[in-house]
C-alpha cells in the first residue's frame, strides 16, 4: 500500500516506536502532506521534548489547537493543518467533569490532593491522557484525519494498554480493599483489621491522619467513576481495531530500535491492531559501490593543491577514501537489520525509508521534503 493510499483511507493514525529516531517529525510530515492533499488535518504530540511546536514552526502551542499557516510553502493548499501539545492535567480535569455529574462532586474530586498528585505525575499518565483526548478529538468530526505522535517508550505495551489503566485503578476490588477499613462518615471510627489496616495505620503514621482523609475521600469519589472509565476504556480499544484506524511503527536503522520495531509488529498482530507497515527513518543510502577518489578527483585536487604543502592533495584523497568505505559498511549493516525486520512482517505489510537529511528539520519546507521521500515524490 502506498502511503498517500493509507492518508486518504484513515481517520486515525498513530506513529509508535523507540524515541530518538524521528517519530515526532515523521507525524508532522504525515499530517502536512494530508492537509496538502485537501485533508483537514490534527496533529497531536505528548513529546515531552516538545519538538513538534519547531518543526511546525512555532515558538509555542499547549492543550488547545493552533492552526498552522501553509501558506509559506507556496501553492495552494486546499486543507487545513491544526496542531496540539497534550496537557495532562486539562485533560484529565476535563474527563472527570464529563464523567462526574454532580458539581459538588466535581469541586472535591478537582480539589483533592491526592487527585493532583495523581494527574500530575503518575507514571504511564501520559499515555493515558493521550488515548483520552485522541478519542475526543477523533469523534469531535472537526478532522478528516487525526495523526498522533506517541512518547519515547521504555515498554512497547505501555501505550497500549493505557486505554485501561485507570478501569483498573477504579475496580470494584481495588476500592473495596481502600475502602474496607473506613466508613466514609466516620474516617477512623471503625477498628482496622487485616492487611490493609497495616497498610492505613504505616500511612497514618507517616503523613498523618489528615492526608488519610484525602485519601479515603478520593477513593469514595473515584468510586462511582468506574462505570464511565469502563465505557471509555471499551471505546477506545474500539477506535484502536477499527478498520480506518492504522499504527505505523517508527524506527532507525539500529540494532535497539529494530527490536522495539519487532517487538510492535509482533504485539499488534497478537492483538489484531491494524498496522499496515513500518517506516524506517535515518537511513545512510549509497550507491553500493566502491568509489575511488582518486580516479574522481585525484586531478584536480592535485592542481588545487598545487601551492599547498606536500602530499596534501594525497593526504585529502585518503581521507575521502576512508569515509567512504565507513559509510558503505554502515549502509550494509543497516541494511542487514532492516532484512531482520522484513522478516518479521507480513507480506501485506511495506516498509517505507527516508534517508538520513542534512540539518535539522525545525520548518515547514524542511518537513515538505521529509514528506517528499515518505510519499515517494523526491524532486530531482
Amino acid at each position: 500500500m502506498k502511503l498517500g493510499k493509507l492518508i486518504d483511507d484513515s481517520r486515525l493514525l498513530i506513529c509508535v516506536g523507540s524515541g530518538g529516531v524521528g517519530k515526532t517529525t515523521t507525524s508532522a510530515a504525515i499530517a502536512l502532506r494530508a492537509a496538502r492533499e485537501g485533508r483537514r488535518v490534527l496533529v497531536l504530540t505528548i513529546d515531552p521534548a516538545k519538538r513538534l511546536a519547531n518543526s511546525l514552526g512555532l515558538q509555542r502551542f499547549g492543550n488547545d489547537v493552533k492552526r498552522i499557516d501553509l501558506k509559506t510553502l507556496g501553492g495552494e493548499a486546499d486543507g487545513e493543518l491544526w496542531a496540539m501539545m497534550l496537557d495532562n492535567r486539562r485533560t484529565f480535569d476535563d474527563l472527570i467533569l464529563r464523567l462526574t455529574p454532580d458539581e459538588d462532586a466535581r469541586q472535591r474530586i478537582l480539589g483533592n490532593r491526592v487527585y493532583r498528585t495523581i494527574a500530575d505525575n503518575v507514571a504511564g499518565s501520559q499515555d493515558y491522557m493521550a488515548t483520552e483526548k485522541l478519542f475526543d478529538v477523533v469523534n469531535s468530526g472537526k478532522y478528516d484525519l487525526v495523526v498522533l505522535d506517541t512518547p519515547p517508550v521504555k515498554n512497547a505495551l505501555d501505550f497500549l494498554e493505557a486505554p485501561g489503566r485507570l478501569a483498573r485503578f477504579t475496580d470494584e476490588r481495588i476500592m473495596k480493599w481502600f475502602l474496607t477499613p473506613y466508613e466514609e462518615g466516620r474516617v477512623f471510627g471503625k477498628i482496622l483489621v487485616g492487611t490493609s489496616a497495616v497498610v492505613f495505620r504505616l500511612l497514618a503514621y507517616i503523613f498523618g491522619k489528615e492526608f488519610l482523609q484525602e485519601l479515603n475521600q478520593f477513593f469514595i469519589l473515584f468510586r462511582d467513576l468506574y462505570d464511565g472509565f469502563r465505557e471509555r476504556h471499551e471505546a477506545v480499544m474500539e477506535l484502536f481495531h477499527s478498520k480506518d484506524t492504522a499504527f505505523l511503527v517508527v524506527c532507525a536503522p539500529n540494532e535497539p530500535s529494530i527490536e522495539v520495531a519487532t517487538y510492535f509488529v509482533d504485539e499488534l498482530r497478537a492483538r489484531r491492531m491494524p498496522n499496515p507497515g513500518v517506516i524506517v527513518n535515518q537511513r545512510h543510502e549509497t550507491l553500493g559501490k566502491g568509489l575511488d577518489p582518486h580516479e574522481i578527483l585525484g586531478d584536480r585536487a592535485g592542481k588545487l593543491a598545487e601551492d599547498l604543502q606536500p602530499h596534501t592533495a594525497a593526504q585529502l584523497m585518503a581521507r575521502l577514501g576512508a569515509a567512504h568505505r565507513r559509510l558503505r559498511e554502515l549502509s550494509e549493516r543497516e541494511a542487514a537489520f532492516v532484512r531482520e525486520l522484513r522478516r518479521h512482517m507480513s507480506a501485506v505489510q511495506v516498509q517505507w525509508t527516508v534517508p538520513r537529511l542534512q540539518g535539522e528539520v525545525h520548518d515547514l519546507e524542511a518537513l515538505d521534503h521529509v514528506g517528499d521521500h515518505l510519499f515517494g515524490k523526491v524532486r530531482g
